[in-house]
C-alpha cells in the first residue's frame, strides 16, 4: 500500500470507529428512553444554562414526570389537534406540510412550522434550540431512531412530560401543579386545551394570564379534539380530513 494511502486509512480508522460509536450510543439512549422516564431533557439542560449565563437568580425550573396513566386523556388529544393532527398516521415526518413551508417561504411569506411531534421530541430531549442545518439533520436522525424504536403512545408521553409550557416550566406534571393546582389526570378539555393553545412559544403565551389569542385558539383545539373523534384517534382508529395547524 503507497505511504500516501496508508496514512490516509491511518487517519480515517479512529474517525469512522468514533462514528460507528457515536451512532451504537445514540441508538442505545434512545432505546432505553423507550422503557425509562428521562430525567432531564437538552432543552432543559440550554435552558438552565442559559439563566446561569445571563443571572437569574429567581430562575427555577419545574420539571415532574407523570406516566400515561396518570394523565387526562384530553392532554395528549389537545397536543395532536394543536400540534399535529397526522400524528397518529405518519412515520415521523409530514411532508405535506414541509412542501408548504416550502412554499410559503419561497413566495416570501413568514415561515411556518412544519415540525411534528415526533421531531419536536427528538429536539426537545437530544438536541438544542436553532434553525442550523446540523440541528435539523441530527433531529431528522433521532426521530427516525425514536419512530422506528418507539410506539407512537411513548412518543407522545414523552413530548407532554418535556415540553415547555411556560419559562422553566416543563411538562404535564409540573404545568397542572404550576397554573391549575390539581393532579394531571383531572385536567378538563378546557385546560389541556389551553396547554395546548401556547406551543411552541410559551414564553411569549402565558397559561395563566391568556391573550385573547391564547383563549381563541384554546377554544379551536377543544374543537378540534371533538371533531377528531376521541382516544380513539390517538390509536390511528379513526382516519380523518386533517390539516396542520403551524
Amino acid at each position: 500500500m503507497p505511504p500516501s494511502r496508508s496514512l490516509i486509512v491511518r487517519l480515517l480508522r479512529p474517525v469512522a470507529i468514533l462514528a460507528l460509536a457515536w451512532l451504537a450510543l445514540s441508538w442505545f439512549a434512545v432505546l432505553v428512553l423507550r422503557f425509562v422516564p428521562p430525567w432531564t431533557s437538552a432543552v432543559m439542560m440550554e435552558r438552565r444554562l442559559s439563566a446561569l449565563i445571563h443571572g437569574e437568580p429567581d430562575f427555577h425550573l419545574r420539571y415532574r414526570w407523570v406516566p400515561w396513566s396518570e394523565v387526562s386523556p384530553y392532554v395528549p388529544m389537545a397536543m395532536v389537534a394543536g400540534e399535529d393532527q397526522k400524528f397518529p398516521f405518519h412515520h415521523g415526518f409530514d411532508f405535506d406540510s414541509i412542501q408548504n413551508a416550502m412554499d410559503a417561504a419561497e413566495d416570501g411569506k413568514r415561515l411556518r412550522g412544519a415540525s411534528t411531534i415526533s421531531q419536536q421530541t427528538a429536539k426537545n430531549l437530544f438536541l438544542w434550540n436553532g434553525r442550523s442545518f446540523v440541528r435539523k439533520g441530527l433531529e431528522a436522525y433521532f426521530t427516525v431512531l425514536i419512530e422506528a424504536t418507539w410506539p407512537k403512545q411513548r412518543i407522545l408521553e414523552v413530548y407532554m412530560n418535556i415540553a415547555e409550557l411556560g419559562d422553566g416550566v416543563y411538562g404535564v406534571g409540573a404545568a397542572s401543579d404550576a397554573y391549575f393546582h390539581t393532579a394531571p389526570a383531572r385536567l378538563a378539555p378546557a385546560q389541556a386545551a389551553r396547554l395546548a393553545a401556547v406551543l411552541p412559544s410559551p414564553r411569549r403565551f402565558k397559561v395563566a394570564q391568556p391573550s385573547p389569542y391564547v383563549l381563541s385558539r384554546a377554544a379551536w383545539i377543544q374543537q378540534q379534539m371533538g371533531q377528531l373523534g376521541g382516544p380513539g384517534y390517538l390509536r390511528g382508529d379513526t382516519p380523518a380530513q386533517v390539516r396542520r395547524t403551524r
